[in-house]
């Protein structure tokens, strides 16, 4: 299986089923960046984040991400602010100018005008919405490792996500566990069996190695350049490390996974799970509906036999391609049916008199 295929249908499963013996709903996001000091220097393939005590009143702001600069603003629910004088003095202009924009446009501000003056506040305070967070990484064949060592000891050693996993189809020896750091704990993913219908039988996940809980609230070690002889490390303080996971969880919230499209091929065939046709009739999948096993279809491919990243696998050069019609599939409304995050919640935009014409 491609890492691609192995990375959608594992986010399906965990939203649907879960993470193993856990009885949470997280929110499952994929591809997010995990470095602090070098931003971009480690992606997490996949990121589950735990719901926290205030989930409700994070879910009724906003369903976009929040600007981090928009968070960290001395902007509050009270008194309205001049928004020139509600950010540090090493927040850039543009940074500030740009953060106010989004956090007006997605409601998470309201502004008044005042004597030519945009003053800003909080539609409602920002809520401790989120708790633990899982980074998992994704790697279907250890026989094709790759940088795989060198992201786990990352990982292990700077500490911003609560616990990490490797995910992997292959049989995993205890030459493979010796190469892994002992933090991180590993799943072996294989499939039951195919129920009629479908074309492949649904995820089940085993898991190896229990991940052990890292020291979030710790200085970390993150790698920057690894030299012959010696490698390059910054160690980052726990609060740009609490500031980091909170982009993590914002991101994750807003991005969700469903960040793919279907290919405009008739050989292509939405399909849950990566297997078996979707339907209509499976409930919406939030906690407590009879159709929470049920998750979204996926651009599953007949000629090939397996989920497909359209954007560099389908087209003309493809062998099996046959022009069609994309389906129409609206992903975010396939993440609004299935799981808690609502894509237009009710908000908390106060309607004052006069104010939408400053908005």
């Amino acid at each position: 299986m491609s890492e691609f295929a192995f990375e959608l249908e594992l986010c399906a499963h965990l939203e649907s089923v879960g993470r193993p013996e856990t009885a949470d709903t997280d929110i499952v996001a994929r591809q997010l960046g995990g470095a602090v000091a070098k931003p971009g220097g480690r992606i997490l393939d996949i990121v589950c984040v735990e719901p926290g005590p205030a989930f409700e009143d994070r879910l009724a702001l906003t369903s976009e991400t929040i600007p981090d600069a928009a968070i960290e603003a001395d902007v509050g629910p009270g008194t309205a602010r001049y928004w020139k004088r509600a950010f540090p003095d090493d927040c850039h202009p543009e940074r500030a100018k740009s953060a106010v924009e989004r956090a007006l446009e997605i409601d998470f501000f309201e502004a008044d005008l005042r004597n030519g003056r945009r003053y800003v506040r909080q539609v409602a305070r920002y809520p401790d919405w989120y708790g633990r967070i899982v980074g998992i990484e994704n790697k279907p064949d250890l026989g094709t490792p790759g940088d795989l060592e060198a992201q786990l000891r990352t990982d292990a050693s700077l500490g911003l996500v609560d616990e990490a996993v490797l995910a992997t189809e292959s049989y995993v020896t205890r030459a493979h566990l010796n190469r892994i750091p002992e933090e991180i704990g590993v799943w072996r993913v294989s499939r039951g069996e195919r129920s009629e219908g479908s074309t492949a039988g649904a995820l089940e996940i085993e898991v190896i190695r229990e991940p052990t809980p890292l020291a979030v609230d710790e200085p970390g070690v993150e790698p920057l350049e690894y030299q012959p002889g010696h490698t390059d490390i910054a160690i980052v303080p726990p609060e740009r490390k609490a500031r980091t996971r909170r982009r993590i969880a914002e991101r994750a919230f807003g991005k969700g996974w469903r960040t793919f499209r279907f290919p405009d091929c008739e050989a292509c065939e939405p399909t849950n799970d990566g297997g078996g046709e979707t339907s209509d009739a499976v409930g919406d999948g939030r906690p407590g509906d009879s159709g929470s096993g049920a998750t979204t279809p996926l651009p599953f491919c007949q000629w090939k036999g397996r989920v497909v990243d359209a954007e560099s696998e389908c087209g003309p050069a493809c062998p099996g391609y046959k022009p069609g019609a994309e389906p129409e599939i609206d992903l975010e409304t396939e993440r609004d049916r299935r799981t808690p995050w609502r894509r237009d919640p009710s908000g908390r935009r106060r309607r004052q008199s006069g104010l939408d014409q400053f908005g």
